[in-house]
């Protein structure tokens, strides 16, 4: 049980702290620069920015070793994307430093009056007391794996309900249109056809919701999906098992 309770913990450390943590082993030492190098030009080769209608705005190096940091401008919207210096792997996510571990950091807290919830999908009972907000893209593979999650939650707990707002991020350039089909026909099915890597069908609506989201989130200070706001208020970032994600919507904070 104390095993347990101990890797409870630790998720929620891991969850607290930032969504995806990664760590790495420095693969070289001294001035890397000195004999790796990557320019603007071939960092837009590599990651198709011709394709997806990115720029290229900086390469640097990474905080971690091994890495190229590369900052990407995609409409009007900028992130980070990590590329190994072998130039074979992209790394998306955030690092935690290993000596960070042990040191918890607050939630941010946000407004929920700030939320309409009118035009959101529904996962489990409408009429449940908690409500837990998810800004979720469909391309996104780690909303797929929490929609999972989700499921286990409604399945035993009639008294939480997960309200889904499409967030289509800028580096899945399909997931735009998917998530307008969503919204349109307001459909959980199509949720999961699409968490499941079917095709959808086209938009029967041209709707502003999904640029609505998009703005709201940005507001809120969500840059990545999973974005998960809890019915306290609490900005949950990332992707959590079931029995984490129960821990923090059961222990509300004031």
């Amino acid at each position: 049980m104390k095993k347990n309770i101990t890797l409870i913990l630790f998720a929620l450390f891991l969850a607290f702290n930032g969504g995806s943590a990664l760590a790495f082993q420095g693969a070289t030492t001294g001035k890397c620069a000195d004999c790796h190098n990557l320019s603007k030009e071939e960092a837009a080769k590599l990651l198709k920015a011709d394709v997806y209608k990115a720029q290229i705005k900086d390469v640097r190096l990474s905080p971690v070793k091994g890495l190229w940091e590369v900052e990407v401008t995609q409409v009007d919207k900028t992130f980070i994307i990590y590329v190994d210096f072998a130039k074979q792997h992209l790394v998306e996510g955030r690092f935690t430093e290993l000596a960070q571990l042990g040191e918890s950091k607050p939630f941010k807290k946000v407004d929920l009056k700030k939320i309409p919830l009118d035009n959101a999908i529904i996962v489990g009972n409408p009429k449940a007391e908690k409500k837990v907000i998810v800004f979720d893209d469909p391309d996104c593979p780690y909303c797929s794996k929490l929609h999972e999650e989700i499921k286990k939650i409604v399945a035993k707990r009639s008294d939480i309900a997960f309200y889904i707002k499409m967030y289509p991020l800028a580096i899945h350039p399909n997931a735009y249109e998917k998530s307008k089909s969503i919204v349109c026909q307001k459909s959980a099915k199509l949720l999961d056809d699409a968490f499941a890597g079917k095709k959808l069908p086209k938009a029967e609506c041209d709707t502003q919701e999904i640029d609505n989201n998009i703005k709201l989130a940005e507001e809120l200070g969500i840059s990545g999906t999973p974005g998960l706001i809890m019915p306290d208020g609490r900005l949950f970032p990332g992707y959590a098992s079931a029995e984490v994600l129960l821990g923090v919507i059961d222990n509300p904070q004031p």
